[in-house]
Formats: structure tokens, sequence, C-alpha cells
């Protein structure tokens, strides 16, 4: 059986998080989609993303076979949406459905294609797009989870970190220090200081190897710590947090996901929020994640304003965004790609822009300037920046010309 992740037309309402990445790279509750299927259990692999994501996919995952491939394989093909949740529930339902015997059958949950068994010569705007014209019963499940809006992300981190975190415990090679903590076993494990202090009533705490954390660290579970990062001393990491690789964070986390690349080194709040790439936050940055009124928090997404049904949500930041000293973002809100924040943000921020809100100044940020900057970091992580890697950024630029303006955007926040 041959395996095809594919993106279908919801995915940019996901943006900022899926303006660099395909929706199956997505963190969420320390996994991404792509991490939890038996890749080795399919004959061939491909994808089928957005025109502005094919370069680096074909870059940083080369053992991907192309969609003509496949299409020439004898072998049926196993369809699954890009923007499913990455859960152990998941997981265990597209395993069911790869060794399910049926020769045809189409998933969907309400309007949206889940999965689909189909034949290898069949069209993808067939698949995608009128699975009803496959010769397959389809089923319509609501027990499957697909990301709809950023807040989403956020929502199913909260739900899902705690069974996560166990599964690697349960499946990986771990020495437990004590109740509840695990440090994964290698050449380069991590050692802890004994000031540590931990509470695992709600979750386990699993550091991967070569992490650096400081004295008088506060952990409580489920926290996941990915290999190479930084813990900056007298930080406090509660309550689903998952710090992805090569990340230095510091501070009070609390309902947290970050990607790889990414500091948060400093003091300063952040809690409930979704940290994309290579990001940098200055100290004493705080985002706040519950109103003044203790209500359900609304996001606005374009020109809707979109209730989230939760009481607790901070923001939602897009890849090589930073903020100033000091700054401090209202609930609720999105940072583009490539933006620099400086004091209050009480607004959604568009993506290449400097967003200086209190002292009424915004500007247009070039795509080469962040190259530059992009270029920059890399070189510090002693990482090669890429003719692709530039070209996502030109991309990204072009695809978000029309949410910037060229002055300051004073518009009233939608009804």
């Amino acid at each position: 059986m041959n395996l095809i992740l594919f993106e279908d037309e919801l995915v940019d309402q996901l943006s900022p998080i899926t303006l660099t990445r395909p929706a199956w790279a997505v963190h969420c509750g320390s996994f991404r989609l792509i991490d939890l299927l038996n890749l080795d259990a399919f004959s061939k692999i491909a994808t089928v993303v957005r025109p502005h994501l094919k370069e680096t996919v074909a870059a940083d995952w080369p053992q991907f076979s192309s969609e003509d491939e496949l299409r020439d394989s004898s072998e049926p093909t196993l369809w699954l949406n890009a923007r499913l949740v990455p859960s152990q529930h998941t997981a265990q339902a597209i395993a069911a459905l790869a060794a399910s015997s049926p020769d045809s059958f189409a998933v969907k949950s309400g309007d949206s294609l889940v999965a689909a068994l189909a034949r290898s010569s069949d069209p993808l705007s067939t698949v995608r797009q009128a699975p009803e014209q496959l010769p397959a019963d389809i089923d319509q499940a609501n027990d499957w989870e697909l990301f709809e809006r950023p807040h989403d992300v956020i929502r199913h981190h909260m739900d899902h970190c705690g069974a996560s975190v166990q599964h690697r415990i349960e499946t990986g090679d771990y020495q437990q220090l004590t109740d509840g903590v695990f440090v994964a076993r290698g050449q380069r494990q991590t050692t802890l200081p004994d000031c540590c202090h931990f509470d695992t009533t709600n979750g386990a705490v699993v550091f991967e190897q070569n992490i650096a954390v400081g004295p008088f660290c506060f952990f409580r579970g489920p926290v996941h710590i990915a290999d190479n990062c930084k813990v900056s001393e007298h930080s406090s990491l509660k309550d689903a947090v998952a710090v992805s690789h090569t990340c230095k964070v510091g501070g009070e986390i609390e309902g947290v996901q970050t990607s790889p690349w990414s500091n948060k080194q400093h003091f300063g709040f952040l809690g409930h929020a979704w940290i994309g790439s290579w990001i940098n936050l200055g100290a004493g940055t705080c985002n706040s994640d519950l109103k003044n009124t203790y209500g359900t928090v609304n996001m606005v997404y374009g020109d809707k304003k979109v209730s989230t049904g939760m009481q607790f949500v901070g923001c939602v930041m897009g890849d090589y965004s930073r903020t100033a000293i000091n700054t401090s973002i209202y609930t609720g809100k999105t940072i583009g790609v490539g933006s620099t924040l400086y004091g209050l943000t009480t607004q959604n921020v568009p993506s290449f822009v400097n967003w200086a809100q209190a002292l009424n100044q915004y500007g247009v940020v070039p795509p080469e300037v962040i190259a530059t900057i992009q270029r920059r970091m890399f070189a510090r992580r002693s990482v090669e920046q890429r003719d692709c890697d530039i070209q996502l950024i030109n991309s990204v630029f072009e695809l978000t010309s029309g949410t910037r303006k060229p002055q300051w955007a004073t518009d009233p926040i939608p009804k």
C-alpha cells in the first residue's frame, strides 16, 4: 500500500501556522502527524502540498516519491488529510484503516475528506474534492479530529499533550529518575540539578538528550522537552508544555507548544500559545491568555470574529517573528510571519511588518531583510541557508501582500 498526505482547501484557514509548513508538519502535543505514522508500513509515500511549499518539502523530505510515481504503481493508495490532529486516537484510527480489507473506502468528517483508499490511478481531483465519485463506501465519521483554525491547535495540544507524553514513555528508552520524571538514555544523556522541583500529579515530565537545565526550575507535567534545548534558571514550565528541539526557554510557560529553533529564554509569561520556528521573544515579553471578564475568547480571522469556546487562549506566532523587550500581547492574537513587535499589541499583526502600536508606527519589512536575518540566525546554529529557504520567504511575502496596509491599521474589530 502507498500513502499520500494531502492538503485540502481549508488548510489556508490555519494561517499563519501553515504559511511556512505543510499541515502534517505542525507540532501539537509534542508530535507532528508525520511523526505518528508508521512510514515503514507503506511501499511509497508522497505528499500533495500548496505550490509555494513544494521546494522546501522536496529538500527536507527527499525520501518522498512524486505523485506520478504513485499513480504508476499497481498498489492501492491510502490518502490522508494533512489537517488530522496528531493524537494517539488518530494514529490508532489510521493503523486500523491501513490494516482494513476493503478494496476502496472514503471517510468524511462534515464536508472534509479525512481518508480514502483508492486505486493509484484515481485522479487527484476525484480523491480530494469528489470522493463520492470513487467506487467506495463513504463513512460519515464524527470522531476524527481535524485542525480548522489556529486556536484548534492550542485546544488539541491541551487535550492530547498528556497522552502524547505517556506514549513517548511507553515506546521510548528512558531512565526514570524519580516518580514521573524521565530522561532519555543515550550518549548525550541529560543531567538535572538537584534543586529542581517536579509535580507529576497530572502528567509526566520527559527530557530527551543533551538538555541544559538551570538551577531552581519547577516542572508540572505533562511536560516534554526535546533534544538540544536549554532551560534557564528559575524557570517554571507547567500544565502541558512541549518544547521542540533546539529551543531556549525560560520564565513562566504554561500550556505552550513551541516549534524547533525558537528562543524564549528570559523572564516573562507565555501561556496557552503556539510558537513557530526561528522566533525570538525579548526579555519581559508577556502574553495574556485570559479575558478580564473570564469569558470565552473570541479570535479575529480576516473579517470574521470566531468564538474559540475556550477560556484560555494566548497567541499564535508565525515563523521568524520577534518581540522587543517588554512587549505585551493581548488575549487571542495572531502574529504573522517575519514581523517584529514593539510594546503593546492589542490587534492581530500581519506578516512582514514592524508593529509599534503604542507609537503609532507601522512599516512593511521587505523579504530580503527577513532572508538576511534568516541567514544570520541559521549561521548561529550551524544551519545552511538554502535557495529554497529564501524562495519560501519570498513566496510567503507575496501570498500575504493583501493582509498588509501602507499605514497604521485603525479599522474597528469585526463584529
